[in-house]
């Protein structure tokens, strides 16, 4: 079984995982190997196991250790779990654990670009999306819609940063994803047709033939306010639309990338 620790102090250093570092600072930008992430809920910590990340720690409500954690916390005997009542919790995290578990996890190994490409025929590429609902919705709709892989422009929001986690639903354990820089030309190089999501009055229709029977296809999004540089829609093969009707002018980029994985799903 593994450690249970009651939570009497909520400024010991031991818990600054989950109350006092920053994004950025679990992230260990420098050494990424050495990074942590939080995830939440029984069911996006197991996937995240079964994805092969290693916990650190949990933080749980006294409950959650008997029931929804159970069968988690009897694999482990050498990790920690933090507890103690709901209102102690939410001063420490500063809200209510309404999912009851969270579990500090290390970061893996992110594949190579050509390592998750080998074989696919599409991808999804976020630009400079800044929003972490939006990229953990991106990779719902990703996975959930047959989407090979994603790659993330570094402008981006973390995947792993925890509400993105939580937006995903445990997906972005699910679907391949690592990094990419120079994402339009490398994507050339490795044999993918590539289009720019943006509204231009040259832009096809996401509908269109010729798009839709590409053998492989690399789908570019693009910041939530002023969507992809021109530069980046310049160096596509594809700059593609999704027809609207009363006046709208656009979706949101997450559920933009749903109706486009639709749309140019693997045929």
């Amino acid at each position: 079984m593994a450690k249970i620790i009651e939570i009497m102090d909520i400024s010991a250093p031991e818990l600054a995982v989950f109350a006092q570092l920053t994004e950025k600072q679990l992230r260990h930008k420098q050494e990424p190997e050495k990074g942590i992430f939080i995830a939440e809920s029984g069911k996006v910590i197991e996937l995240a196991l079964a994805a092969g990340c290693e916990p650190v720690a949990f933080l749980m409500e006294r409950r959650h250790i008997t029931g929804q954690a159970q069968n988690i916390l009897a694999r482990y005997d050498d990790v920690t779990v933090y507890t103690g009542d709901r209102d102690v919790l939410a001063s420490l995290t500063g809200y209510k654990l309404t999912r009851g578990i969270l579990c500090a996890m290390r970061r893996l190994k992110l594949p190579a670009v050509q390592q998750i490409c080998a074989q696919a025929r599409r991808v999804a590429v976020l630009d400079n999306i800044t929003d972490a609902a939006n990229v953990g919705g991106i990779f719902r709709s990703a996975a959930a819609l047959d989407v090979d892989a994603v790659l993330v422009m570094r402008s981006c929001c973390d995947p792993l940063c925890r509400k993105a986690v939580r937006v995903s639903m445990g997906t972005v354990f699910q679907i391949p994803w690592t990094y990419i820089d120079n994402g339009v030309k490398v994507l050339g190089e490795l044999g993918f047709k590539t289009a720019a999501l943006a509204l231009c009055e040259t832009a096809v229709s996401i509908d269109d033939r010729e798009l839709m029977a590409e053998a492989r296809l690399a789908l570019i999004f693009g910041t939530e306010g002023y969507g992809l540089s021109q530069a980046t829609i310049d160096a596509c093969d594809y700059v593609v639309k999704i027809p609207m009707a009363h006046s709208v002018d656009s979706l949101n980029v997450a559920a933009a990338s749903a109706v486009t994985f639709w749309q140019l799903r693997r045929q």
